[in-house]
């Protein structure tokens, strides 16, 4: 899938598309970078209370214009609202929530996830990258449920979906769901299945990947 226009969705799309599967009234903690998109395509009547790694708790869309607070920002330094009976706490209580279990799903973006849900998303391995652990390990282990939102391929057109991690692992086992701009993937004892496709067809990603996939296209929303 090489040349010509990009194929599949945008990154808005995307995190229209990761929205809509986040469940009503969930308490979400949306990781640094792509995932901070969502909160500008959750409903209102949602019931959705977003929580950063910095110490708020009813975190709103991304702010714009006059909006903008340069002290109301997310985790990522980006100015954000704030939503009606939103709250603010120490850091410490914050990693507190995300350590305890109070966390129903983490969105987080990553450079690799293996078949059995392994993340690798603080590091590359390379000497001259900056290490960016974060609250990432906190979150993939604490949440109940950890989605990956990312591009399948990376600049170079390498599978960032792999039979093992390479790179220094975030969390072991942990990633529930895998959306990417070409096919949203459900980790399952059974396997890796894809329960939807995005201007691809199951043929063309299973010889993209090198690993196994199970079709669920035709099963509907899970």
């Amino acid at each position: 899938m090489t040349g010509g226009s990009r194929r599949g969705l945008g990154k808005d799309e995307l995190a229209a598309r990761v929205a809509r599967d986040i469940p009503h009234g969930a308490f979400v903690n949306l990781g640094i970078g792509l995932p901070t998109r969502i909160s500008n395509h959750l409903s209102p009547g949602s019931g959705i209370a977003l929580h950063t790694e910095n110490g708020m708790l009813g975190m709103g869309p991304e702010a714009q214009g006059d909006a903008i607070d340069l002290d109301l920002i997310n985790a990522g330094k980006v100015p954000v609202t704030e939503l009606p009976g939103a709250s603010y706490f120490h850091h410490a209580d914050s990693f507190a929530m995300m350590r305890g279990g109070h966390l129903d799903v983490c969105v987080l973006g990553a450079y690799q996830v293996s078949a059995r849900g392994d993340l690798a998303n603080w590091h590359t391995g390379r000497s001259d990258d900056i290490p960016a652990v974060g609250g990432a390990m906190d979150l993939a282990i604490g949440a109940k449920q950890t989605f990956v939102m990312m591009d399948l391929l990376s600049r170079d057109g390498v599978p960032k979906l792999v039979p093992e991690c390479t790179y220094p692992l975030t969390g072991v086992r942990c990633v529930s769901r895998v959306y990417t701009d070409l096919a949203v993937f459900l980790i399952e004892d059974e396997g890796v299945a894809v329960r939807e496709l995005f201007d691809c067809t199951f043929d063309e990603l299973t010889r993209l990947l090198e690993v196994p996939l199970l079709d669920r296209t035709r099963e509907g929303a899970r």
